[in-house]
């Protein structure tokens, strides 16, 4: 099957460099049943398809290489904001988990939803950002692991890296999920430098106990899937 689709790097730094990679898919058909092949073989840590846009609400899927996911911050903030930049302000996202809140700050796209949506991370708190850069992803072999160091308390930097054997990906750039988790776990804003240099940014502390992630999103590129 031949497929064509949008491409995006979701979390980029203030240049526009780094960034999470997502496929985005308008389900169809030639999609309905083929979601996990299809993710599996781009090789993103998570392609989201679109399965409706109805005004300002989109209803769409998650899968990683491995499984679906209920719910996850990279592929929301991409979608919610590739599709502000085709002229669709949309203000929520149905996913499997529930309604994803959608807002804009300046060129930053933010989502809302309750951590308790996210996979079950384990927050590995290291004493150094060095610590983490010297972190080996294979010795990772199972589970769902998010380490991370402060790199700045004071100011709620920190450095982190995303490891995640059980859904298919050894090392994930960016990762807004687990984000919202040490956000909560925290109780506070962060900004987030995971990976090779992708950056989140977080709020905490809203009434109905959510998270905002949240950060800049590329260009999209299209790529033909074969």
């Amino acid at each position: 099957m031949s497929l064509l689709l949008n491409v995006v790097n979701v979390f980029v730094d203030d240049r526009g460099g780094h960034g999470n990679p997502l496929g985005i898919v308008w389900a169809s058909p030639s999609t309905a049943e083929n979601e996990q092949q299809i993710a599996a073989d781009l090789g993103f840590s998570e392609t989201i398809f679109l399965d409706a846009l109805d005004g300002d609400v989109a209803a769409a899927r998650i899968f990683t290489p491995a499984r679906e996911l209920p719910f996850a911050g990279h592929p929301t903030v991409g979608l919610a904001a590739w599709l502000r930049s085709g002229g669709d302000q949309i203000r929520a996202i149905e996913v499997p988990a529930g309604t994803v809140r959608v807002r804009t700050e300046g060129d930053l796209t933010f989502v809302s939803a309750s951590p308790e949506w996210a996979p079950e991370f384990l927050l590995d708190q290291l004493s150094s950002p060095a610590e983490v850069d010297a972190v080996d992803p294979y010795a990772y072999g199972e589970g769902l692991h998010y380490v991370w160091a402060w790199a700045d308390e004071r100011a709620g930097r920190v450095r982190a890296r995303m490891f995640a054997p059980d859904l298919g990906i050894r090392e994930d750039q960016a990762t807004g999920a687990a984000a919202a988790r040490l956000t909560a776990e925290l109780g506070r804003d962060l900004k987030i430098v995971q990976g090779e240099g992708s950056v989140l940014r977080t709020r905490a502390g809203s009434a109905d106990a959510q998270v905002e992630v949240g950060g800049r999103v590329s260009e999209a590129r299209i790529v033909e899937l074969r």
